[in-house]
C-alpha cells in the first residue's frame, strides 16, 4: 500500500497540514504511519474519505468534539446526528433573529400614544394561581399589575420562594421611569436582579440547592408589549379570534422535536417532557428570549404555567379566552378547566385585554 505524504494528502482532503496535525494530535484523524525518523506523517488512501468528510462539518460550523463523535458512527446514525447538529444550527439563529428584531423594532421605535391622533391604549388584568389537586404546595407564583405581567413555575426542594423571588425582582419596573431608549437595558437588568434573586434562595441552605425556577414576564409599555421568556410557561395571544402561542419552550423535548428527533404528538406523552434545558437557577442556562409586541385594541394575552398547558388542550383554552369577556372569569375558568382533567400539577394564568382608556 503507498502511502501519502501529509502534503498530498492535505492537498487531496482539502484540510491544511496544520489542521491535519492537530486532528492527529485530537484523536481525530490519526495518521496511518509516522516515520521513525524524521517524523513525517503518512496516510493511507483510504482515509480520504473520512478526512473529506471532518473538511465539510468543519465548513458546517460542527465543533471539533462533536465530529469525533459524527466519525465513529456508521452511515445511518451519522447522518442523523448532522441532521440534528443543523436542526440546533438553525434553532440558535433563530433565536439570534429574534434579538435582532427585537433590537431593530427598539431602536426604531416611537410611541404611538405620543400622537395626539392615536388614542391611548391600557390593559385590564387578572392573575390566578392555584396547588391543583395533587401537589402538597403551590411553587407557582404569578402577578399582573398595571405594567407587568407575570408567571413563574418553581421547582426543586425551594421552588416556592424561587419563583417569588423571580417575580419579585420584576416587580420594580412598574415603578420605575423607563425612557424608550432604555427599555432593553432595564430588561436585562431585571434578569439579571431575577437571577440574583434565585441564586439567593438556592444558596439558603443544603435543602435549596436545587431551587429554580422559569420566568415568563410581560412589560406594558403603552402600545407595546415587552415579552421576556425563559423554561416552559407559556405566553398566548387571542387575536381576532385566532388563538397563537407566542413563546417557544425551552424543555429538551421541545429541542427534540425542533431536531426532527420526536413528532409533536410522541413529545406530548414523553416521559421528559418537563425536563427544562433553560430556567433561572443553579448551572442553568438563563438566556432569556426577548421580543416586542405591538398591542391592538381588542387583543387579549394568556401568561400560564404548564399545570394548564399539558392538561388543556389548545382549544379548550381558546374557546374559554374567546367567550368569556372578564379576565377574573376567565382566569377562574381556565384553573377549573385544569382542576377538572384532574389538577395534577400547580397551575398558574394571567389573562390581560388589550383596551382604549377612557379620556
Amino acid at each position: 500500500m503507498e502511502l501519502l505524504t501529509i502534503g498530498t494528502f492535505a492537498r487531496a482532503s482539502r484540510l491544511s497540514p496544520k489542521a491535519l496535525r492537530l486532528y492527529d494530535e485530537l484523536g481525530l484523524l490519526t495518521p496511518a504511519r509516522v516515520d521513525p525518523v524524521t517524523g513525517y506523517r503518512l496516510y493511507a488512501p483510504e482515509q480520504l474519505d473520512q478526512a473529506r468528510l471532518v473538511a465539510w462539518l468543519r465548513r458546517l460550523g460542527m465543533p471539533l468534539a462533536r465530529i469525533q463523535q459524527v466519525c465513529t458512527l456508521e452511515a445511518g446514525p451519522a447522518a442523523e446526528e448532522i441532521r440534528a447538529f443543523w436542526a440546533q444550527v438553525e434553532a440558535d439563529t433563530a433565536a439570534r433573529r429574534d434579538l435582532a428584531t427585537f433590537l431593530i423594532d427598539h431602536l426604531n421605535w416611537k410611541d404611538p400614544a405620543m400622537s395626539p391622533t392615536v388614542k391611548p391604549l391600557g390593559i385590564r388584568y387578572a392573575a390566578l394561581s392555584d396547588t391543583g389537586l395533587v401537589r402538597e404546595s403551590n411553587q407557582d407564583t404569578a402577578y399582573a399589575g398595571s405594567r407587568l405581567l407575570a408567571v413563574a413555575d418553581g421547582y426543586g426542594s425551594g421552588g416556592a420562594p424561587a419563583s417569588a423571588a423571580a417575580v419579585d425582582a420584576l416587580k420594580r419596573l412598574e415603578t420605575d421611569s423607563l425612557p424608550a431608549g432604555n427599555l432593553l437595558n432595564a430588561l436585562e437588568d431585571a434578569i439579571d436582579q431575577a437571577k440574583l434573586a434565585v441564586h439567593g434562595i438556592s444558596g439558603l441552605g443544603p435543602s435549596s440547592e436545587d431551587a429554580g425556577t422559569t420566568l415568563t414576564a410581560m412589560l406594558w409599555t403603552g402600545s407595546q408589549l415587552a415579552l421576556v421568556h425563559i423554561g416552559d410557561s407559556r405566553v398566548h395571544l387571542l387575536r381576532d379570534g385566532e388563538l397563537f402561542q407566542i413563546t417557544h419552550d425551552h424543555t429538551m423535548v421541545q429541542s427534540m422535536v425542533d431536531e426532527g428527533r420526536l413528532s409533536p404528538e410522541e413529545a406530548a406523552s414523553h416521559p421528559q417532557r418537563s425536563l427544562l434545558i433553560r430556567a433561572l437557577g443553579q448551572g442553568a442556562d438563563s438566556t432569556p428570549d426577548m421580543r416586542l409586541h405591538d398591542a391592538r385594541q381588542g387583543d387579549r394575552y394568556l401568561l400560564c404555567s404548564d399545570g394548564l398547558s399539558t392538561v388543556v388542550p389548545t382549544e379548550g383554552i381558546r374557546r374559554v379566552l374567546s367567550d368569556i369577556s372578564e379576565p377574573e372569569q376567565a382566569v377562574r375558568e381556565l384553573v377549573a378547566l385544569a382542576n377538572g382533567s384532574g389538577g395534577p400539577d400547580n397551575v398558574s394564568c394571567v389573562v390581560a385585554d388589550v383596551l382604549q382608556l377612557q379620556q
